[in-house]
């Protein structure tokens, strides 16, 4: 393994200002479609393969210095792409050794093109084309494969993982599937991807994700109006896809028009999610928020919360007497509720009264036997946030991440944010994002609670259940990367407010 020095120093993703068109993931069929309209626009396809290649050139030599690079091509036109990148780093000086899965006369097209220009040798793909290599560009496959890797190529992605070389992929890197981020067979780690005009889905999608590296977007001459007719529904997450509907507050503003949240909280022994919960919505700018409590837990939660008020709820009466104040118009259900009778009651009864709901943890897998009892009463905004194990309980769908979390939203007539690494929020109208700004840290006891406590307080504010699924998921994200290690849940709602002032720093 070389040891020159990678440059270049990763800094955090933070995305304030990037605008929602950018923000759009391709699939490999509307990335397809999208050089296919730039080519009709009068953008060869000779043209963008070069600049394609050239991109890559460049983003490797503002990242490390000259050494020895062995390229992978492959046989179609990621391997095209290969051959331009050799060139231009052979023109610049680096020792360039390049090996081709295949005949070079097989090549067609664009590829065959390219191929031509290349004025070195070129060896056929074989795992000794790695010796003495500092660098490599994996072009063997792009986006588009899907069958599992095998022979000499998965001999020689399984070698450049052995040796733990540098890896810079054009695209993605082989063996990853570009919608779904799933590995084929298997596939080395990059340390940088660079792909063209827009990310795809499997650049954000775990496994993909990490063995993408730092993703950079290249500019290859595809004009922004090759987005248009392609109906893309799919974004990666980030304030420009819902900043502009954000309800932050107006001179005008008073706490009753800011919204009342009320939280359904659980019994003496498990009080904490509901606390969380509600502090988090009351920082996520809900002008009131209510604890529904049981007696015997009611001195806990009123001992414990200050700015948050509390409720007694002995019974279903009780609660529905609560429900009937008009000003409380979001509800979160779920979190300590526990998987009962009373849970169940409780979530329809909300439905019923029209108010919005988020319903998480145990409001959830109260209904894994019925789930369309709960769904034929969804008729108000309503946010459900699974984590894997409550989606399979209530949701017989299968697919990726995004294809799952749109069934479900579709059959329940909710949004859906499935929670994880890579989280994927859902609407039932199909448009969906993957959030990627959240860090391991988030896995500790009582994080969902305060996630599902801000998507809560965004939509008592009025905020759409799909936008604030998106919001909170975010800006959970980004408290998150601000308090660094040693976060507990606690710590998240008290660092929402340097977030949300950065945030508002870059105007609607």
């Amino acid at each position: 393994m070389s040891d020159n020095k990678h440059k270049y120093s990763k800094e955090s993703y933070r995305m304030y200002d990037t605008a929602a068109s950018d923000l759009a993931l391709l699939t490999v069929a509307e990335a397809y479609a999208a050089d296919k309209a730039a080519i009709a626009a009068g953008t060869s396809g000779e043209t963008l393969m070069e600049s394609a290649g050239a991109a890559v050139a460049r983003a490797i030599g503002d990242r490390w210095s000259p050494c020895p690079v062995a390229i992978l091509c492959g046989p179609g036109n990621n391997g095209g792409d290969g051959f331009v990148v050799a060139r231009h780093l052979a023109d610049a000086g680096w020792p360039v050794r390049l090996a081709l899965l295949g005949d070079a006369e097989a090549l067609e097209g664009d590829a065959a093109t390219m191929a031509r220009r290349w004025e070195g040798a070129v060896e056929t793909l074989d795992p000794a084309a790695l010796d003495d290599a500092g660098l490599v560009v994996d072009a063997l496959f792009g986006a588009g494969l899907r069958r599992p890797l095998d022979g000499v190529a998965r001999a020689v992605v399984e070698a450049v993982a052995s040796r733990r070389l540098a890896v810079v992929a054009v695209d993605v890197p082989s063996g990853v599937h570009g919608d779904t981020g799933e590995v084929l067979g298997t596939a080395a780690a990059a340390a940088l991807t660079v792909t063209f005009f827009r990310r795809k889905p499997g650049h954000l999608l775990l496994p993909g994700r990490t063995l993408c590296g730092e993703v950079a977007v290249a500019d290859i001459g595809i004009p922004d109006s090759a987005l248009d007719g392609l109906g893309v529904a799919l974004h990666a997450n980030a304030p420009g896809l819902w900043r502009e509907r954000y309800p932050w507050p107006r001179s005008g503003d008073h706490k009753y028009s800011r919204g009342h949240a009320l939280v359904v909280g659980g019994g003496a022994a498990r009080t904490g999610a509901a606390r969380l919960a509600a502090r988090a919505a009351l920082r996520a700018g809900a002008g009131l928020v209510t604890v529904a409590s049981p007696p015997d837990a009611l001195a806990t939660y009123a001992a414990a919360l200050t700015a948050v008020m509390t409720a007694e709820v002995g019974d279903d009466a009780a609660f529905t007497t609560l429900l009937a104040d008009e000003r409380k118009n979001a509800v979160l259900l779920g979190p300590g509720g526990g998987v009962d009778g009373t849970t169940r009651r409780r979530v329809l009864a909300a439905l019923d009264a029209g108010k919005a709901c988020v319903l998480d943890a145990d409001a959830l897998t109260v209904f894994k036997d019925e789930p369309k009892e709960l769904f034929s009463r969804v008729s108000s905004p309503c946010l459900l946030t699974p984590h894997e194990a409550e989606f399979g309980r209530l949701f017989d769908v299968s697919g990726d991440k995004v294809a799952r979390a749109r069934a479900a939203a579709a059959a329940s007539g909710a949004a859906v944010l499935l929670k994880g690494a890579d989280s994927v929020i859902a609407a039932p109208d199909g448009r969906a994002a993957i959030n990627e700004n959240a860090p391991p840290t988030l896995a500790s006891a009582g994080t969902g609670d305060v996630l599902a406590g801000f998507a809560l307080g965004l939509m008592a504010q009025g905020m759409a259940a799909f936008d604030a699924g998106c919001a909170a998921a975010w800006l959970h994200g980004a408290a998150a990367g601000r308090v660094g290690p040693g976060l507990i849940a606690e710590d998240l709602a008290e660092a929402l407010p340097a977030v949300l002032a950065e945030l508002r720093s870059y105007g609607p």
